[in-house]
């Protein structure tokens, strides 16, 4: 069985960031699946569309005044 380390904040924000606008590798893609635990990559995920959102909410606000 082969044991992986724990990805470091960086490498999370860094895959998420690639699949959340769909230019990761395939090779990032199986590190991604590999890794122990899922949850931070959910939890950055979620911040990530978090933001998306109130950025586009901030912008529309800006327009529309």
């Amino acid at each position: 069985m082969t044991t992986h380390k724990p990805a470091s904040w960086k490498q999370v924000l860094k895959a998420v960031a690639g699949a959340f606008i769909g230019v990761q590798s395939e090779q990032q893609r199986q590190q991604d699946f590999t890794a122990k635990s899922p949850l931070p990559y959910i939890i950055v995920g979620l911040v990530m569309a978090l933001i998306f959102v109130v950025s586009v909410l901030l912008v529309v606000s800006w327009v529309l005044r």
